[in-house]
Protein backbone atom coordinates (compact mmCIF):
# COMPACT_ATOMS: atom_id res chain seq x y z
CA UNK A 1 0.00 0.00 0.00
CA UNK A 2 1.00 3.73 -0.60
CA UNK A 3 0.90 4.56 3.08
CA UNK A 4 2.69 2.29 4.79
CA UNK A 5 1.69 0.68 7.93
CA UNK A 6 -1.60 3.16 7.71
CA UNK A 7 -3.53 1.66 10.59
CA UNK A 8 -7.84 1.70 9.97
CA UNK A 9 -9.64 2.18 13.18
CA UNK A 10 -12.88 0.94 12.22
CA UNK A 11 -15.80 1.79 14.91
CA UNK A 12 -19.31 0.46 14.05
CA UNK A 13 -21.61 2.79 15.01
CA UNK A 14 -25.51 2.24 16.13
CA UNK A 15 -27.57 4.68 19.00
CA UNK A 16 -24.44 5.43 20.69
CA UNK A 17 -25.04 9.71 20.32
CA UNK A 18 -24.27 9.89 24.02
CA UNK A 19 -20.78 7.85 23.76
CA UNK A 20 -19.98 8.44 20.50
CA UNK A 21 -17.65 12.14 20.85
CA UNK A 22 -15.78 10.73 23.77
CA UNK A 23 -14.66 7.51 21.99
CA UNK A 24 -14.16 9.95 18.28
CA UNK A 25 -11.94 12.09 20.52
CA UNK A 26 -10.34 8.96 22.24
CA UNK A 27 -8.94 8.25 18.75
CA UNK A 28 -7.69 11.57 17.89
CA UNK A 29 -5.52 11.36 20.26
CA UNK A 30 -3.38 8.60 19.40
CA UNK A 31 0.05 8.64 20.20
CA UNK A 32 0.43 6.80 16.92
CA UNK A 33 -0.60 9.39 13.76
CA UNK A 34 -1.20 7.46 11.14
CA UNK A 35 -4.14 6.36 11.69
CA UNK A 36 -7.52 6.37 9.54
CA UNK A 37 -10.64 6.53 11.35
CA UNK A 38 -13.84 4.87 9.53
CA UNK A 39 -17.14 5.17 11.24
CA UNK A 40 -20.12 3.54 10.16
CA UNK A 41 -23.01 4.12 11.18
CA UNK A 42 -25.20 1.06 11.12
CA UNK A 43 -28.87 2.88 10.09
CA UNK A 44 -28.67 4.70 13.72
CA UNK A 45 -32.19 6.83 14.44
CA UNK A 46 -31.39 8.66 17.48
CA UNK A 47 -28.93 11.28 16.06
CA UNK A 48 -25.58 8.97 15.78
CA UNK A 49 -25.14 9.33 11.91
CA UNK A 50 -25.74 12.45 11.85
CA UNK A 51 -22.76 13.08 14.79
CA UNK A 52 -20.49 11.12 12.58
CA UNK A 53 -20.75 13.29 9.69
CA UNK A 54 -19.82 16.58 12.32
CA UNK A 55 -17.39 14.27 13.90
CA UNK A 56 -15.40 14.12 10.32
CA UNK A 57 -15.26 17.62 9.60
CA UNK A 58 -13.04 17.77 13.07
CA UNK A 59 -10.22 15.50 11.64
CA UNK A 60 -9.33 14.66 7.92
CA UNK A 61 -8.46 11.71 8.65
CA UNK A 62 -11.73 10.19 8.95
CA UNK A 63 -14.35 8.85 6.70
CA UNK A 64 -18.13 7.93 7.48
CA UNK A 65 -20.05 5.26 5.67
CA UNK A 66 -23.71 5.21 5.99
CA UNK A 67 -25.64 2.01 5.59
CA UNK A 68 -28.66 0.17 6.18
CA UNK A 69 -29.09 -1.45 9.74
CA UNK A 70 -27.35 -4.95 9.59
CA UNK A 71 -25.45 -5.38 13.25
CA UNK A 72 -22.35 -4.96 13.86
CA UNK A 73 -20.41 -7.53 11.81
CA UNK A 74 -22.28 -6.67 9.12
CA UNK A 75 -20.63 -2.93 10.43
CA UNK A 76 -17.65 -3.70 10.55
CA UNK A 77 -17.30 -5.90 7.32
CA UNK A 78 -18.52 -2.72 5.40
CA UNK A 79 -15.79 -1.08 7.27
CA UNK A 80 -13.07 -3.62 6.14
CA UNK A 81 -14.23 -3.05 2.49
CA UNK A 82 -13.30 0.63 2.24
CA UNK A 83 -10.39 0.64 5.01
CA UNK A 84 -6.99 1.40 2.85
CA UNK A 85 -4.35 0.59 5.69
CA UNK A 86 -2.19 -2.11 6.37
CA UNK A 87 -3.57 -2.84 9.99
CA UNK A 88 -6.94 -2.82 11.43
CA UNK A 89 -8.10 -1.51 14.66
CA UNK A 90 -11.68 -2.37 16.03
CA UNK A 91 -13.06 -0.08 18.54
CA UNK A 92 -16.53 0.14 19.96
CA UNK A 93 -18.82 3.17 19.54
CA UNK A 94 -19.56 2.89 23.64
CA UNK A 95 -15.53 2.36 24.42
CA UNK A 96 -12.72 5.05 24.74
CA UNK A 97 -9.57 3.72 24.48
CA UNK A 98 -5.71 4.73 26.06
CA UNK A 99 -3.58 7.75 23.72
CA UNK A 100 -1.17 5.00 23.21
CA UNK A 101 -3.80 2.22 22.46
CA UNK A 102 -2.72 1.75 18.91
CA UNK A 103 0.84 2.41 19.76
CA UNK A 104 1.15 -0.37 21.78
CA UNK A 105 -1.09 -3.16 19.48
CA UNK A 106 1.18 -1.86 16.39
CA UNK A 107 4.72 -2.45 18.41
CA UNK A 108 4.17 -5.36 19.58
CA UNK A 109 3.22 -6.63 15.83
CA UNK A 110 6.25 -5.11 14.74
CA UNK A 111 8.60 -6.43 17.41
CA UNK A 112 7.33 -10.03 17.98
CA UNK A 113 6.76 -10.84 13.85
CA UNK A 114 2.62 -11.32 14.88
CA UNK A 115 0.16 -10.15 12.43
CA UNK A 116 -2.73 -9.61 15.21
CA UNK A 117 -2.18 -8.47 18.63
CA UNK A 118 -5.47 -7.36 20.86
CA UNK A 119 -5.72 -6.69 24.54
CA UNK A 120 -7.58 -9.49 26.47
CA UNK A 121 -10.87 -8.38 27.26
CA UNK A 122 -11.67 -7.18 30.70
CA UNK A 123 -7.71 -6.53 31.65
CA UNK A 124 -7.17 -3.07 32.22
CA UNK A 125 -4.33 -1.47 30.98
CA UNK A 126 -3.55 2.05 31.83
CA UNK A 127 -1.03 4.52 30.17
CA UNK A 128 2.41 3.37 30.45
CA UNK A 129 1.96 -0.05 32.08
CA UNK A 130 4.50 -2.43 30.70
CA UNK A 131 2.41 -5.32 28.56
CA UNK A 132 3.61 -8.81 30.46
CA UNK A 133 2.71 -11.17 27.40
CA UNK A 134 4.41 -8.52 24.68
CA UNK A 135 7.95 -8.87 26.75
CA UNK A 136 7.19 -12.73 27.24
CA UNK A 137 7.02 -13.24 23.64
CA UNK A 138 9.87 -14.41 21.24
CA UNK A 139 9.43 -13.07 17.76
CA UNK A 140 7.83 -15.62 15.59
CA UNK A 141 9.28 -17.15 12.23
CA UNK A 142 6.65 -16.20 9.46
CA UNK A 143 5.02 -19.21 7.89
CA UNK A 144 6.42 -21.02 4.62
CA UNK A 145 4.02 -20.49 1.60
CA UNK A 146 1.29 -22.44 1.35
CA UNK A 147 1.68 -23.76 5.32
CA UNK A 148 -1.58 -23.42 7.32
CA UNK A 149 0.05 -23.40 10.67
CA UNK A 150 -1.84 -26.33 11.58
Amino acid sequence: MANSNLVSVIVPVYNVKPYLRECFDSICRQSYRNIEIILVDDGSTEGSGELCDVLAAIDDRTTVLHKENGGLSDARNAGLRIAQGDWISFVDSDDYISPVFIEVLFNACRDTGCQISAVPFGKPFNDGDACPLVESLDPVAPLRKGATGH
